[in-house]
């Protein structure tokens, strides 16, 4: 059908430069006349030629359900038929986890993906939408696409839209806009088909079957990967729908903030302890970090989870036994629990800045198969986003391995086996978060002062002595590019560590993150409460940072 195309006179929008995660900003920010509008005509103005453009491009489509996605749905549709965009591939309903499109933009070969997701960041009217654009291997924008966009957005002028019906994204099967092809799919189906190249299903469900009392409960938290979790538990693993809660997505993700730790995700800890469930899983708002935990308070630190995996892959899970594993990464915050398993197994490794896009270059490279974020990402190079179902479905496949070789293994079980071949990394993450931003960026500034002087270096705090300080650097292997600045470290001689650094994965004011980590190879110590055992180093974590004094926080949000 014949379309017309008109072009609308717009002007610039203040900060809409996207990082990584995309563009987060509040949903009234969006909702402006022409905001969105010009965002996403500067996406689809920024896609490089080298991945083919706009014009005659491939698109992945798809959210976590969030308020205002239904609308934004509509408007990629418009401004994609006016940029001669061939086709567009969305989820059912919109929905599509951020794994699923990766691995979808893969499977397609795609030129790219927009995502409409602010993530673990709570939803509703008041609250975040998100915007990001993901390449063609399937990974988060580059550093030099995302500027381009931000470019683009600085001195926009018009942007070009078709008068094309509203398409009806329920209905399964493609429609037309002009020239361009919209292709609705079963948000769920393709990705539970990847999943079974990955995992023995046959070996989890056998083990199922012989411990017919083994209680597994999974938290979707009214995010994207409820119907992921539905149709792999109840309805390809046969668990009953007592194990699944939370299963429907919803705009606001029932009021709660979808964001799987001890704090967020309460409702999931409480049952698991109180109802004698002996596995529990969360995934957040898009689907791409997860949390694992066990029976009587068992809680797997995302650190230790990603080392667990590692460890394991090659026995427990098939993808590994058939492809290897070729190297092992981690995020500069993330406990040196991972370091270790590499050591042991003679495996590369590497310590990269907060962001995927990292990992993605290793993966690229065939030099990383399995990596993580202390922020409770963990993944491998079946795709190149993080990804909670997959990490959860690991850990299962581990579960189902070790009760073959020890039965009557719990979570608990499998971390102290973990910790009596390498030690513990007792590590915790104080967030603090919606903070005043110039107070964090005096702090931060404060502390840049202390580790250019070298001055702490060789002095000891509360029993602490300082080995080195710096301010994070990356070299990338892969690229040669250099990301300056990315976390304070104060790391001690008995490898000790605090880093303070701040989070753009919200919309507004800052978010300081506290990590402190501690090693301990002794045995009578690695049953101890991660708290008491990190009191000491916490207390100089604050004593030098001088949070309180800079955020008028006496207390962090939250804990993990």
């Amino acid at each position: 059908m014949a379309i017309s195309i008109q072009s609308v006179a717009t002007t610039p929008f203040e900060g809409q430069k996207p990082g990584t995660s995309g563009l987060r900003k509040r949903v009234k920010i969006f909702q402006q006349r022409h905001y969105t509008e010009n965002f996403i005509q500067a996406i689809l103005d920024a896609i490089p030629q080298s991945e083919g453009g706009a014009k005659g491009a491939t698109l992945i489509v798809g959210g976590d359900g969030r308020y205002y996605l239904d609308e934004v749905l509509q408007i990629i549709v418009k401004i994609s038929a006016a940029a001669g965009v061939s086709k567009l591939v969305v989820g059912r309903n919109g929905i599509l986890s951020t794994p699923a499109a990766s691995h979808l933009i893969r499977q397609r070969k795609a030129t790219g993906g927009i995502l409409l997701t602010a993530s673990h960041n709570p939803g509703g009217p008041d609250n975040d939408f998100g915007i990001k654009y993901n390449m063609s291997n399937g990974g988060p924008s580059p550093e030099n696409v995302t500027n381009h966009i931000y470019e683009i957005t600085t001195t926009i002028k018009e942007y070009k839209i078709a008068d094309v019906p509203k398409v009806d994204f329920s209905q399964l099967g493609t429609q037309q806009a002009g020239d361009l092809t919209i292709e609705v799919i079963d948000e769920v189906a393709d990705y539970i088909d990847m999943l079974k190249t990955i995992f023995d299903f046959d070996a989890i469900k056998s083990f199922f079957k012989d411990n017919k009392n083994y209680k597994v409960l999974f938290d979707g938290m009214n995010g994207v990967t409820g119907p992921y979790g539905y149709r792999l538990f109840v309805e390809e693993l046969g668990l009953p729908e007592s194990s699944v809660m939370r299963f429907k997505p919803l705009p606001d993700f029932g009021g709660a903030h979808p964001d799987p730790n001890l704090t967020y995700a309460h409702d999931l800890v409480e049952r698991v302890n109180n109802e004698g469930y002996d596995f529990g899983a969360a995934s957040d708002g898009d689907g791409d970090r997860n949390m694992i935990i066990g029976g009587n308070h068992a809680f797997v630190t995302p650190s230790d989870s990603v080392a667990i995996i590692a460890h394991y892959a090659k026995e427990a899970i098939p993808y590994f036994k058939k492809n290897g594993v070729h190297g092992l990464a981690r995020s500069m915050p993330t406990s040196l629990a991972l370091d270790r398993v590499a050591e042991k197994q003679g495996l590369e490794y590497f310590e990269v800045p907060t962001g995927w896009k990292f990992f993605g270059n290793l993966m690229d490279a065939k030099r990383c198969s399995i990596c993580g974020e202390e922020s409770f990402g963990t993944g491998s190079d079946h795709i190149r986003e993080k990804d909670g179902v997959w990490a959860i479905m690991a850990w299962i496949s581990i579960i189902a391995f070790v009760n073959k070789q020890t039965p009557g293994s719990s979570v608990q079980d499998i971390l102290q086996k973990h910790y009596k071949i390498y030690g513990r990394n007792f590590f915790s993450r104080y967030d603090y978060e919606d903070v005043e931003g110039s107070g964090a960026d005096d702090m931060v500034s404060r502390l840049n002062e202390k580790i250019n002087s070298g001055e702490w270096v060789g002095q000891v705090f509360g029993g602490f002595k300082v080995k080195t300080t710096d301010n994070f650097s990356y070299n990338d292997p892969i690229d040669g590019s250099i990301s300056k600045n990315q976390g304070i470290r104060i790391i001690f001689e008995d490898t000790s560590r605090i880093v303070i650094r701040l989070s753009g994965t919200g919309s507004q004011g800052a978010t300081v993150r506290l990590y402190v980590e501690k090693y301990s190879n002794n045995p009578a110590e690695y049953a101890n409460a991660t708290q008491d055992a990190l009191k000491p180093l916490i207390d100089v974590a604050l004593e030098l940072s001088q949070l309180e004094k800079f955020t008028g926080r006496k207390e962090p949000t939250v804990i993990t």
